[in-house]
């Protein structure tokens, strides 16, 4: 490895002039880059710019993300372990560094966790009149409700296990509340008892809001509290010495080898039943817990006092999510907004008329989702359309696109819908999914074995005057009304040739056999896509060196492959001048003298969930720009189905430059700015004045 120098007091890298553009030196740990993005979330719970609930659902947010990241990332790294993997990342740390760093930054986000729920929210929220009753609190009359609440809701479904030799440890549930009891006395057998195991209900709330007639409003307690209060009505006779809430976290990657087996979709439910019991990698329990109980615990689940995470109070305050929607403070929440709807989606116009006219560009959420359910409704129902073909890769339990694909077939029009069953935590969803869609006459693909499907295509084919036309609808984001209220995500409709002969091509490959086909507009991946953007990179290098103004800017969810962070890498030594807004993981250094001085790596966290991928080359003046389904990762380039796609009319490429690119990058908008030794500063004031946020600006812009 290069010699790398780094200050803690400038946060710069230095490398020698010498430096390979492959030295480890200059690549940051993609585990550390997205637990750096969780910190950057977690922030969003201090910063009293935001209304108090939504600093909690931010909380929960980190806390939530943090399951996924040690379900899928840390499980994946114990995995190379286990098989003796060595160096296996661009930035040449093994998997056993990786996780000795992973363990020491985690230690802190979780005591940064508690510490702001503790000292923090807690207060903030009893300050406006939202309390957590804990037990001590309770008067008299609360804890006569609670007990009468834990007799009615709780006893009815709870089984207390009691640890012997006829009742060994069970399977635990993946990220299931349970309660380890401590016990003294001898039963109704005559057994000596000093052990039990309590499961929480999963079909009860977590948080339960007391009635207005027993406490103020906006009073809540949590279901961990009520059965630790009343725990030893479980243990008739028995004495309850204490009880500690604890919670396994497994490895929840599903392992289906594609090539040997014959039905996916069957294959993949055998591996869901397994999925809660697979391989543990993480214990969290609560603070108090005996050394020997957690020893305990932790042999049972194959873990070490590595893998253990004390929590300050309740294991899992991801469930407290619930309180946002609960508390009745509108006043604490973000004010609610409404979306443009455009206005040829509104009453009996046809969609199809207007797009034959002229390309439709949306940016939800400051665009209603509705345009496009209108694009499928009239789809559905129109005679002359003949065909619909669409990809799904999220698209929520009851969506009404579709409800209306099954509309679409049942009055006689060939539809197939591309449903990738791999997308993670949404397996089980849309292999049901699948099977609404097959009993109502729909043809169901499941995309390509070895490459998820994750482009975002809608292809409907239409009889007119003067013969088939194709209307294409491409994003970059899923086909789900709900997320589109959430995420920020660029869509195209659009009745141009090329498109629809290129979407036409892509369905093909996706439901039939054949080599790769060339396309006239779109990229995709795993075929075109990396070697354009490597092309397009190398072009601007070549503008630069001609002396000409050079410009590279995207907008990315994560950036971690290597040999597109070396092109920048080489982009920047031209003087080609790059401007990245990355909300997620990124691996690339910016600001290292002699390698990366010319690249500006941008993040931005924020009331919606910046999600569109947007690439923009100046081209010497004749710029390009593209929308894309892909992030620069390995997966998007080279294992899954995406497609990129440019925006060809330049008033709406002008309006996705400045709405996704040009605005985040003027330095008028909060942003953390990446340093070249991975950390993160968060940049809110200019001149003394507090910034207005990316999203408030376009809120502001949508309602005009």
């Amino acid at each position: 490895m290069s010699a790398v120098v780094t200050s803690e007091s400038s946060n710069t890298v230095s490398v020698p002039a010498s430096t390979s553009l492959s030295s480890h030196a200059l690549y940051i740990n993609r585990e550390l880059s997205l637990l750096e993005f969780n910190k950057r979330v977690l922030a969003q719970a201090q910063d009293e710019q935001i209304p108090l609930l939504e600093r909690l659902r931010f909380l929960c947010i980190s806390c939530s993300n943090l399951d996924e990241f040690f379900e899928v990332r840390v499980a994946a790294v114990r995995q190379m372990l286990m098989h003796g993997a060595g160096t296996t990342s661009p930035d040449g740390m093994t998997p056993r560094q990786t996780l000795h760093a992973v363990r020491s930054e985690c230690l802190r986000l979780v005591d940064d966790q508690y510490r702001i729920f503790n000292q923090v929210l807690i207060p903030a929220l009893a300050d406006q009149g939202i309390r957590f009753l804990m037990p001590e609190s309770w008067n008299v009359r609360q804890n006569r409700w609670l007990h009468q609440y834990f007799k009615r809701e709780l006893m009815p479904v709870l089984s207390p296990l009691g640890l012997d030799p006829v009742h060994p440890f069970p399977r635990i549930f993946n990220k299931s509340l349970n309660f380890a009891v401590e016990l003294e006395g001898t039963d109704a057998f005559g057994r000596d008892s000093h052990m039990a195991l309590v499961r929480a209900p999963r079909s009860l709330p977590r948080v339960i809001q007391i009635p207005r007639s027993y406490a103020a409003a906006n009073t809540f307690v949590l279901l961990s509290w009520i059965l630790e209060a009343f725990m030893d009505e479980l243990f008739p006779g028995l004495s309850v010495i204490a009880s500690h809430q604890f919670r396994v976290t497994r490895n929840s990657e599903l392992f289906v080898d594609e090539e040997e087996v014959e039905d996916l979709a069957r294959a993949l439910q055998g591996e869901l039943l397994e999925r809660g019991f697979a391989e543990a990698v993480r214990l969290e329990i609560s603070q108090g817990c005996s050394e020997s109980i957690e020893k305990y615990l932790a042999s049972k689940f194959g873990l070490t006092e590595a893998d253990i995470y004390r929590c300050d109070g309740p294991v899992n305050l991801n469930r407290l999510m619930s309180v946002h929607d609960a508390a009745d403070r509108m006043d604490l929440k973000y004010p609610p907004f409404q979306s443009r709807v455009y206005q040829q989606a509104i009453g009996d116009a046809s969609l199809f008329e207007t797009i034959h006219r002229k390309d439709i560009l949306l940016h939800h959420p400051y665009d209603n989702f509705s345009t496009v359910v209108e694009l499928m409704k009239q789809a559905a129902r129109d005679p002359a359309v003949l065909a619909i073909k669409q990809t799904l890769y999220r698209t929520g339990a009851d969506s009404v696109l579709v409800n209306l694909l099954i509309e679409a077939a049942r009055a006689g029009k060939d539809v197939t819908v591309v449903v990738e069953l791999r997308a993670r935590f949404d397996e089980e969803a849309n292999i049901g999914l699948a099977t609404r869609l097959q009993e109502a006459g729909v043809q169901v693909v499941y995309g390509v074995v070895g490459h998820k499907t994750h482009a975002k295509m809608l292809l409907i084919v239409r009889r007119e005057r003067n013969g088939i036309r194709r209307y294409v609808h491409l994003g970059t984001g899923n086909y789900h009304p709900s997320t589109a209220k959430a995420y920020t995500d660029i869509g195209l409709m659009t009745s141009r040739a090329q498109f629809g002969e290129d979407v036409h091509k892509v369905f093909q490959q996706l439901s039939g056999l054949g080599k790769p086909v060339e396309l006239d507009q779109l990229l995709i991946s795993p075929f075109t896509l990396h070697k354009q953007l490597l092309r397009k990179i190398k072009r601007e290098v070549e503008h630069a060196r001609a002396g000409k103004k050079a410009v590279i800017m995207a907008k990315l969810n994560s950036l971690t492959e290597p040999k597109t962070i070396k092109a920048l890498y080489k982009a920047s030594q031209a003087g080609v001048e790059v401007k990245l807004v990355i909300r997620g993981i990124c691996c690339l250094r910016p600001g290292i003298k002699g390698v990366s001085e010319n690249i500006q790596v941008i993040s931005i966290l924020g009331r919606f969930l910046e999600h569109a991928r947007v690439f923009y080359f100046l081209n010497d003046g004749a710029s390009e720009l593209y929308c894309s389904s892909a992030d620069w990762m390995e997966r998007n380039l080279f294992q899954r189905v995406e497609t990129t796609f440019p925006i060809l009319k330049k008033t709406l490429a002008d309006r996705v430059y400045r709405e996704t690119l040009a605005m985040a990058l003027s330095g008028n908008v909060p942003a953390w700015s990446l340093n070249p030794d991975g950390s993160y500063v968060y940049l809110d004031k200019k001149g003394g004045k507090t910034l207005k946020h990316l999203h408030a600006r376009l809120l502001k812009l949508s309602a005009r």
